[in-house]
This record gives structure tokens, C-alpha cells and sequence, in this order.
């Protein structure tokens, strides 16, 4: 369970620097367990800025200049003591409360991914009570119907106005397609969704299932581009709002049905199935469920498009049983499958089987740092709206910590095609450069 909220010292907030020597006890203890665990960090370095009492710790300073580096100032030493309780969700949690600050956070993201077998010590000792009271709470996040409404109002329903002030114009919460790493995110936006539609050979004759509408970005370029018909459905009231406006207003509301419906409840048999970074908020023990469904609701010449951000296999379990800071803050009862599970679920399912799957992880990198950019651009915005300091440090520590893990590798996103039996996909995979006119 986290604590209770902490906020900066009086001295901090007046500018003056705290004296880490004339900390309570118990937080010197965790600073120094923190700097001995930081000493053994390969390949990059760390600097530990107490009112002004440098520490740099890890490579050695005459390391290559291309090594990373992160230059963390603590403001508190309550710092250490949310560390020490609850481990790296702790770390979040009191970058939220502006008890320490970063000048890259991407890297410090990526310093921890580097070192996370060294830096599981850092996860033990009283933080694995935190985190066992943690993985409580996150066993009652349940994807059942009622607990599915609730996990993505969480997020979802934040309000649309904020994600619009950081999203490309296609209104796409999910990774881009980039060709180059300066072109422009609605290129590269509009590159993926072009992409998804190719693969799946969309023509005016295609009905099109979506399961996940998000603010109807693929629903529109769809139907806009191609001349399906598509079915979209989504359990947020504000994205199906929104979703509905913007069909509304493109005048495609004979091409598009919008519905707000569990993806387990849906009914009918449909040419094509889209499903973009959805199954990420499932849950896992939904997993076999998703993919029947899936299944059931395709023709048997039908295919479907899977977006999925995954994570290594090897991994899969061990990530399951941690609550990390995404789980606690950002989307609570989401998991990150892997590729071999879902190739697993997939064969069980029934008679699908996957045709093709195009890994374009290094994109995401891309996206979260135009969306982490521009939500930066646009603080006086988001404040306006009435979101708080403590929210906005959320988002920025969310975006950047995402950012640092797909620069790594340590996450990836794939897209999978997959085919029923009488399912004829395209011979040739599309350009990555084609983007629809």
C-alpha cells in the first residue's frame, strides 16, 4: 500500500537545501542502502545532488561521453524512505510529490533497465511488504465486465480535451509507424494506420469489427480511405462521446456504427477484426477469452489485426506478479503479454493462425517522446483545465518511464495478422513509406 501523500520539506520549498546528515535515522540507513546498491551500475552513471554534495556513482568518469547519465537532486530525504517502502513505485510516487527531481528521466529509465538484476535488491528488505500489500490491491482490479468499466474510466475518462493537447490529429493513442526519426507524428500516424488497413487487404466489400474505438481514429481513416463498413465498440463514455462527434462530423455515420459494449458480449460474424493496443487491459486471466472471441467473430475467410506492446518471455511471469508504477497509477488492471503467451492463447482459440508479425517497438520510442514533448509544450493548457502539480509530474514520470523502456528494448510492439482458414491475405507486406492520400 503506498503511503500517504508526502510533501517537500518547508526548506525545500523555500529554495534552502536539506541536510541529508540531520535526516531522521531512518531514512540515512535507506540512503546509504540506495548509494551502496547505485555503486555497482554498468555502463552508465548516476549523480546524487544533496544540497549540493555531489555523488556520482557507477562508470568510472573517464567512461566513453556517449555514456548515460541521469543527475538526480533530492529535495527530502523522505526520498528515501518511499524508496525504501515501496521500492521503484515508491521512487514514483515521491517524484510526484516533488521530493526529488531529474535533468533526463528518459535516462534514468533506461540506467534502471540496464541494471535491473542489479537494482532487485532495491525491490527487497521492507519494500517487499509495500509490495505485497500492492499486489493486493491490484488482484481486486479484476478485468470482469463491471471491473473492465472501472479500470478504463480510470484512465480513459480523464477528460478528452487533455489528450488532445498531446496527441496527433488522428486522435491515436497508440504507437505511430516512423520512417525517419524527425518526421512528423501525424505522418508517422497516419503511416500505421495506412499499414494496419494494407495488411488486411480493406476494400469497400469488408465489414470491419474494431474492438477498442479510442477517440475513432482507425474508424474514420477506415472507412474515409478504404470504404468499409466499420463496427467499433469501447466501455469509455468519453471516448465513445467524442468517437461519435468526430464520426459525426466527417458525415460518415452511414459507414460507422459506434457501439459501448463489452468486447465479450459482441454478436455477428465480420470480414476483418482490428484490435489496436487493447488487449493490454484485458488482464491476463482473460487472455484464452480475448482470442476465442476473436475467433468466433470472424468469417471463415476473415482476418484480423492485433496491436499488442509486449514484453520478453522470458520476463512474462516474473512481470506478472509485480505492481509496477503503470499498474499502480496509469491503468490498473492492465498486463503486458508476450508473444509467446499470446502465440499460445491464439492456438488454443480454435482455427485462427498467425500469418505475419512486424515488431515496430522502436517507433514507440518515437511517439512518447512527441507526446512527452508535447505535453511539456502545454502545461499552462493542462493546468488550465485544473489538473494538478502532483498529476502532471504523474504524466511526465509515466511518459518518460514508457520512453526509456522501448528505447532499451525491454518492452516492444508488435502487430500480428492473423488468418482463419479460408483467409487469402495480401502476398506482399506494404511499404512502410506508403501513407494514404
Amino acid at each position: 500500500m503506498s503511503n500517504p501523500e508526502i510533501t517537500r520539506s518547508e526548506a525545500s520549498i523555500d529554495g534552502a537545501p536539506f541536510d541529508p546528515q540531520a535526516a531522521p535515522w531512518q531514512d540515512r540507513i535507506l540512503r546509504r542502502r540506495l548509494l551502496d546498491t547505485l555503486q555497482g551500475l554498468r555502463d552508465c552513471r548516476i549523480t546524487i545532488d544533496e544540497a549540493g554534495q555531489k555523488t556520482t556513482l557507477g562508470t568510472p568518469a573517464n567512461a566513453p561521453e556517449d555514456t548515460l547519465h541521469a543527475h538526480v537532486r533530492v529535495h527530502d530525504s523522505a526520498f528515501y524512505r518511499q524508496l525504501g517502502l515501496n521500492g521503484s513505485v515508491g521512487a514514483g510516487e515521491a517524484y510526484m510529490d516533488g521530493l526529488w527531481d531529474c535533468d533526463d528521466l528518459v535516462a534514468l529509465t533506461r540506467i534502471l533497465v540496464r541494471n535491473r538484476d542489479h537494482l532487485d535488491a532495491l525491490e527487497a528488505g521492507f519494500a517487499r511488504f509495500g509490495g505485497w500489500a500492492m499486489r493486493g490491491w491490484n488482484a481486486l482490479m479484476r478485468n470482469t465486465r463491471r471491473g473492465s468499466r472501472r479500470n478504463i474510466a480510470a484512465h480513459y475518462d480523464l477528460g478528452n480535451e487533455l489528450f488532445r493537447l498531446f496527441l496527433d490529429e488522428n486522435m491515436m493513442y497508440s504507437s505511430a509507424l516512423f520512417e525517419a526519426e524527425d518526421e512528423p507524428l501525424e505522418t508517422a500516424s497516419t503511416r500505421k494506420l495506412d499499414r494496419i488497413c494494407r495488411k488486411l487487404g480493406l476494400g469497400p466489400q469488408h465489414h470491419v469489427l474494431e474492438i477498442g474505438t479510442g477517440w475513432g481514429g482507425f474508424a474514420l481513416h477506415a472507412a474515409r480511405h478504404y470504404g468499409c463498413r466499420v463496427t467499433t465498440t469501447t466501455i469509455s463514455r468519453e471516448q465513445h462521446d467524442l468517437a461519435r462527434q468526430r464520426v459525426d462530423a466527417a458525415g460518415l455515420g452511414d459507414r460507422i456504427t459506434l457501439l459501448i459494449e463489452d468486447y465479450r458480449d459482441l454478436e455477428g460474424r465480420f470480414d476483418r477484426l482490428v484490435s489496436i493496443e487493447m488487449i493490454e487491459a484485458i488482464g491476463h486471466q482473460y487472455l484464452d477469452t480475448y482470442f476465442r472471441t476473436v475467433n468466433r467473430l470472424l468469417k471463415p475467410d476473415g482476418m484480423a489485426l492485433i496491436q499488442a506492446i509486449t514484453i520478453e518471455d522470458h520476463r512474462y511471469r516474473k512481470a506478472l506478479k509485480a505492481v509496477d508504477f503503470i499498474k499502480r497509477h496509469i491503468f490498473p488492471g492492465s498486463f503486458i503479454p508476450s508473444v509467446g503467451v499470446m502465440t499460445g492463447a491464439i492456438a488454443r482459440s480454435g482455427d485462427m493462425k498467425l500469418f505475419n508479425l512486424e515488431d515496430i517497438g522502436p517507433s514507440y520510442a518515437l511517439t512518447l517522446r512527441a507526446w512527452r514533448q508535447r505535453f511539456v509544450a502545454r502545461l499552462d493548457a493542462v493546468r488550465k483545465l485544473g489538473y494538478p502539480e502532483r498529476f502532471i509530474r504523474m504524466w511526465q514520470f509515466y511518459l518518460s518511464y514508457c520512453e526509456g523502456g522501448f528505447l532499451e528494448r525491454s518492452i516492444g510492439d508488435v502487430q500480428m495478422l492473423l488468418c482463419k482458414p479460408g483467409a487469402r491475405p495480401p502476398q506482399f507486406a506494404p511499404r512502410l513509406d506508403s501513407v494514404a492520400d
